[in-house]
């Protein structure tokens, strides 16, 4: 789509004119082999010439380099950060790591092209925090203790993540994704949500986790584990960028109710969202007999949440988020 509202000289025109910023498909020739890539031109929103503009070289030399190693399943520069920041390692450290010369990483960063077999190594340490483990354990002798100790230490981090679920992790970064802050109260609370509303409407769970009702409220013991730490703090994890870019694996019904949760439930902080929970009918029947203070880690039955959502829907329409806000208004009423 062109961008209006910019100007630049227009040596056609031999004036400073408006100019739109497009996408143009240009034939390249890399290694005897032919490719086609989209980079952004500037066009004269007057003669429709293309315009030469500052910056605009650079962008299209990262275009297609991006698109040039996403063609040959080639890690990117983008990647390669990613793996440094989720294990908090320098440049330096993680050639070594990963068994390379040490300025190999550096090099890479600065724009050269990694081999396939070396970019294969980086993609598997970027999918595999085992696979990470076992380069830094073969290479060990080759880097310092402290740096060794960190990396280790980030990779026995990365690998709590999978005590949960595919789709649950994938459930949580959409929902970092869509949200600026997330307590651990508020995610516990939203995975509930999330996972009621969409059996109801969808006649199965999203994901496979069982929730427990514990004294705050519902909660998913597992995801309670990853993010205790946090304690009431906002969830800055960088072990998610692991996840970024996989959205593509929640489908458009799954995504649609992450959306119509995080859009009004969202709207809530923790303890208000508690509040809510604290008078619907799963969690007052399955802390029967506990008193406010007393712990408890009964289970919360999906069929059973899926009921009371169901029952939910028929009143109030919770496919939309109208419904859903007239709900929690509602629900927040009964609360005070």
């Amino acid at each position: 789509m062109a961008e209006k509202g910019r100007r630049d000289f227009c040596i056609t025109c031999r004036k400073e004119t408006e100019y739109l910023l497009q996408k143009k498909d240009i034939l390249r020739n890399i290694k005897d082999k032919d490719y086609i890539f989209a980079i952004t031109v500037a066009v004269c929103a007057e003669c429709g010439e293309e315009m030469s503009i500052p910056g605009l070289i650079d962008k299209n030399v990262q275009e297609i380099d991006k698109q040039y190693r996403a063609a040959q399943g080639l890690v990117s520069i983008d990647d390669i950060e990613k793996l440094m920041n989720i294990y908090k390692i320098g440049k330096a450290p993680l050639s070594l790591a990963l068994g390379f010369g040490e300025v190999t990483i550096p090099r890479y960063l600065e724009g050269q092209v990694p081999s396939k077999e070396y970019s294969d190594v980086v993609k598997s340490a970027l999918a595999s925090p085992a696979y990470m483990k076992r380069k830094l354990m073969e290479n060990q002798g080759r880097l310092t203790y402290a740096a060794y100790k960190k990396a280790m230490a980030a990779a026995d981090s990365i690998e709590s993540l999978f005590s949960v679920s595919g789709k649950m992790l994938r459930v949580i970064a959409y929902v970092f994704e869509k949200m600026e802050e997330v307590t651990p109260l508020m995610l516990q609370k939203l995975l509930y949500f999330i996972q009621g509303i969409y059996s109801a409407l969808y006649g199965k769970a999203i994901f496979e986790e069982d929730c427990r009702a514990w004294i705050h409220g519902p909660v998913y013991p597992d995801v309670y584990d990853l993010f205790r730490d946090f304690k009431y703090n906002p969830i800055d994890d960088a072990r998610f960028a692991l996840l970024k870019g996989t959205e593509s694996a929640l489908t458009d019904d799954e995504k649609r109710v992450i959306d119509l949760v995080v859009n009004t439930f969202g709207m809530y902080g923790g303890k208000v969202l508690e509040k809510i929970t604290h008078n619907e009918e799963p969690w007052v029947e399955a802390r029967k007999g506990y008193g406010d203070s007393i712990p408890s880690s009964e289970l919360l039955p999906k069929e059973r949440i899926r009921k009371y959502y169901i029952a939910v829907n028929r009143k109030y329409g919770i496919d939309t988020e109208d419904g859903l806000r007239r709900y929690i208004h509602d629900m927040l009423d009964k609360a005070s």
